[in-house]
Order: structure tokens, then sequence, then C-alpha cells
């Protein structure tokens, strides 16, 4: 049996009966591949005799591996940036698959997908607009770190970090789904419960959508002007000198976009924790990382800004990092004054 078998919600949640006895699968099935490539109904055997958990892991390690070999042959390490807003996505519709295949009840996993789906469209979106599927295209901070660090020393930090850790991070922020189809057998169709969590995350990513779009239309202007010394619509010479937007969302939150972020996965995660009746689980592996991660990828951020805008250190001390600074006199207007 793929699936676990449990008695109560309390078992759902447990890492020893829903996941730990099936590692053994792992260890098999890249042979079990290898003997039956040649045959659909083979492979689809395969697939739904294989713990759903199991082979989306297998999926992650390879994802992470072929990354990994990628961006040793061609001299760029931003492969997994491509895939980050598509990846999620692809392990929540693997688990509704094998759901739908096992003939279980999908309507909330439907749901949550879709809410996914949106999430990915956004991300993706945005990742476009930015030049990050061009040929070429690397994360500047890659770079950066290149310069910090030996090259023996990035290769390792390639391997376990960039390739492998966030590859794997990208699946375990889904292990709250995971946890929604082994409890489906044995609770409700859909609840009110779920439509509100849905609303609730469309909701974090329109206002994702609104904060980029304000820093997108901020790094046009700045382009325009840069390009030719014209100042656009509604923007002043002062606000495209200063560099960096200080507007709108960005007025109250220096990344009002990672906290949207951020609280899409707090979301996902408390969406599984009600289902399952569980606030703590084993799933929080993943978006503990994944908060984690967005803490040191923000002080990095943060580190190469405030080197290239002088006006920078004003504004981290009259705006909040991720929350509103609350003991700021102009709480919502961040003022560029003619000193900086």
């Amino acid at each position: 049996m793929a699936l676990p078998l449990v008695e109560s919600l309390k078992d759902c949640c447990s890492l020893e009966k829903t996941v730990t006895p099936y590692f053994p699968q792992l260890y098999e099935l890249s042979t079990q591949l290898l003997e039956s490539w040649y045959s659909l109904t083979l492979l689809k055997n395969i697939y739904l005799t294989t713990n759903p958990f199991i082979s989306g892991l297998a999926l992650s390690i390879f994802v992470a591996v072929s990354f990994y070999i990628i961006s040793e042959v061609n001299g760029n390490v931003s492969q997994i940036d491509r895939f980050w807003s598509i990846l999620p996505s692809v392990y929540n519709i693997h688990f509704l698959t094998y759901a739908k295949l096992s003939g279980l009840n999908t309507k909330r996993l439907e749901t949550l997908v879709f809410v996914s789906a949106v999430w990915s469209i956004r991300l993706t979106f945005n990742f476009y607009r930015k030049g990050g599927y061009k040929r070429g295209f690397e994360d500047y901070r890659w770079e950066i770190l290149r310069k910090k660090i030996s090259p023996p020393l990035f290769t390792v930090f390639n391997i376990t970090y960039i390739s492998l850790a966030q590859s794997l991070l990208l699946f375990m922020i889904t292990a709250p789904t995971y946890l929604m189809l082994v409890i489906s057998p044995y609770t409700e169709s859909l609840t009110a419960a779920d439509f509100i969590f849905a609303s609730v995350l469309i909701a974090i990513i329109v206002l994702e959508f609104i904060a980029d779009q304000q820093q997108w239309n901020y790094q046009e202007a700045k382009r325009i002007y840069n390009e030719t010394a014209r100042v656009p619509g509604k923007f002043k010479q002062d606000d495209l000198e200063r560099g960096f937007v200080v507007t709108g969302l960005w007025s109250i939150s220096r990344h009002p976009n990672f906290v949207a972020e951020q609280a899409i996965w707090i979301f996902f995660y408390l969406w599984g924790s009600w289902t399952t009746q569980s606030f703590f689980n084993w799933s929080s592996i993943g978006l503990i990382s994944y908060l984690l991660l967005f803490q040191g990828s923000t002080n990095l951020t943060e580190e190469i800004t405030t080197t290239k805008y002088d006006g920078y250190k004003e504004y981290q001390k009259s705006v909040g990092r991720f929350l509103p600074n609350f003991s700021t006199k102009y709480l919502g207007h961040f003022l560029h004054k003619k000193a900086l």
C-alpha cells in the first residue's frame, strides 16, 4: 500500500507513520524505472505503488543533480531560479494526480492546486519581464558571492545549497499538501475554512503583484530617465535620482513583496494544519527553512543595496524591514531629503 493506513488525525501528521516506512522505496525507485521505462502500464503501476511523498522527493533529488550538472557545463548557477516559481506547483499537481488516479476525494486538493497555479503564474510573469529567462541570465547576487569566496568553496556551495538544498526546499514547502492527501479519505470534501484559506491566499498574491508592479513602474521610469534624461509621468527627478522605490507599499515596508511571499507559504502551511488539526508537525520543516532563506537573502540584498545608494541607510531607519516601523513619525510615507 503506497498511502499509509492511519487510525486518527494525529497519525496523519506522524512522520514515523506517513513517511519513514516508505524510505526503502526511494532506494529501489531508480532501478524500477530503468527496468520499466518502455511500458506506460508498468510506469503507471510504479507511480501508484510508490508513496507519493517518496516519488516527489526522488524528483526533487533528480532536479538537484540535473541543475548542478547544467550549472557546471555552462558556468551559470541560476538554473534553480528559472524554476523557482514552477516546481512547487509541479509537486502540488503530482499529489493531486496521485489522488485522482487512486480514486480519492480531490476537491480540496483541486482548490489548493488552483491557488498554487495562480501563485506560479504571477511569479513566473514577474521573473520573465525582468529577463530571468533570457540566455545567460544569472542572479547578480551569485556573481557577487563568487568574488567573495574561492572557486572550490563556491563549487561546494553550489552543490550543497544552490542545487541540492534549494531543490529540496521547493519540495518540502509542499509537504502540507501531502498531509492533505493522506487525510483525504477521512475528512469532508470541502468546508468553509477551505474557501477562507483560498481567498486569503489569493488576496496576498494580489498584494504581492501590486508591490512588484510598483517596483517595476519605478525601475522602468528610472531606466527611461537614465537613457533619455526625461522624467516620466508621475515621478519626480529627485525620486529617480534616489535609485530605489520608497512610495506605495514600499513606504511602509522595505520589502513588501517578500512579506507577501512569506505570508503565502505560512497560510499554505496553516491550511494543512487546520485540515489535519495539528498546528505544529513535521511538514513545518519546509516553511521554517523557507522563512530562514528569506532572512539570509534579504540580508545580502540590503548589504548590496546599501553600497549602491547613499540614501538607503536613512530609508532603513525610517521604514521597517518587513513590518511597519511604528516608531517612525511619518508612518507610511518615507520623506526623501535633499541632504541624501
